[in-house]
């Protein structure tokens, strides 16, 4: 299939290279010429703007917009809504609020286009493991783009069938998914990204306390000098505790046990806040998610081993880079 995909940072490069292996076509765009340039070299149809990519596509066209969720983002749709035709396609990929996903199909279905979102987990590694999706819009368009999410997907790779999942849909086991109507792709991302939160901070708090057994304010009796790189490693190995972040924090401590590259300032997405406001909406209980998003925010203030432990794990699964203390910042 075709796919004209705007954005080509860390995972919206790599989306295309993955469709280029897997024999689709691509017409890329991006503020950043070098970008443009670089992709086109390995094979996809370079743009000079906006225009320029619609006008390379064929009807009915799909655009792939990956870009920051927010005002870039809104605006970027706007600007394609003005170019596109009836029976085209929007995609974002990004991490938008699920409402604005509402919002936006209701627009664009009234000047005759169809808009899918699509939450995306994969991170820098997606290229050669692949992007679990989570896909929300219209079924007729979800199907006829399913060759494209086919692609993205992981595929069933050497992990076993669930037990008990005969006769369900088999997209879920290849890393793909139809979550609902427009909204609950995004809605599912964000889910994801709330557990992301809890998960990453059990490990940081558990590692810190590991570390710190050999404090000087306990009895010497009490006192544990433990290795914890060695710790991680052994838990990968057959625990029940065992996942692609324990992965990521075992490589983080077997190349620098104290983390000292790491200050501990750890940003939040925005979807760890979303899933606690929808928790508060449907008067659900979510304490361990609300109280990994509070660390983060404390992060910015004092920070602990947890929190460089946060960041080496963020870095390993998503290329991100420690923000810069904000000016005035002692803490």
């Amino acid at each position: 299939m075709q796919l004209g995909m705007v954005g080509l940072g860390r995972m919206g490069g790599n989306i295309v290279r993955r469709l280029l292996r897997a024999g689709h076509v691509a017409v890329v765009y991006d503020h950043n010429p070098e970008a443009v340039r670089g992709l086109a070299g390995e094979g996809a149809t370079g743009a000079e703007s906006l225009e320029d990519l619609v006008a390379r596509l064929e009807a009915p066209r799909v655009v792939w917009v990956m870009l920051p969720a927010g005002d870039i983002t809104e605006a970027t749709i706007q600007q394609l809504a003005d170019l596109l035709e009836d029976g085209d396609t929007i995609i974002d990929g990004g991490n938008t609020f699920w409402q604005d996903d509402v919002r936006r199909a209701g627009q664009l279905r009234s000047r005759g286009l169809h808009y899918i979102d699509v939450g995306t987990s994969g991170g820098v590694w997606g290229l050669e493991r692949g992007y679990c999706l989570m896909i929300g819009g219209e079924t007729a368009i979800v199907e006829r783009l399913d060759p494209i999410f086919a692609a993205l997907a992981p595929g069933r790779g050497d992990l076993p069938i669930t037990p008990g999942r005969e006769g369900r849909n088999p997209q879920a086991e290849r890393g793909y998914i139809h979550a609902g109507p427009n909204g609950a792709g995004h809605f599912v991302k964000m889910i994801h990204n709330g557990i992301e939160y809890g998960l990453m901070q059990a490990y940081a708090e558990g590692f810190d306390i590991l570390r710190n057994a050999a404090s000087p304010a306990l009895p010497p009796e009490h006192r544990f000098d433990f290795d914890v790189a060695d710790i991680a490693e052994v838990w990968r190995r057959g625990s029940v505790i065992t996942s692609w972040l324990l992965d990521l924090t075992a490589t983080a401590l077997a190349e620098d046990e104290h983390l000292s590259t790491y200050s501990g300032y750890v940003e939040d997405s925005g979807e760890g806040r979303w899933t606690i406001q929808a928790a508060i909406d449907e008067a659900v209980p979510a304490e361990v998610l609300t109280a990994a998003l509070y660390a983060r925010f404390r992060s910015r203030q004092e920070h602990t081993f947890a929190e460089k432990m946060l960041s080496a794990m963020r870095k390993g699964f998503g290329g991100h880079v420690e923000a810069k203390r904000p000016e005035g910042d002692r803490s």
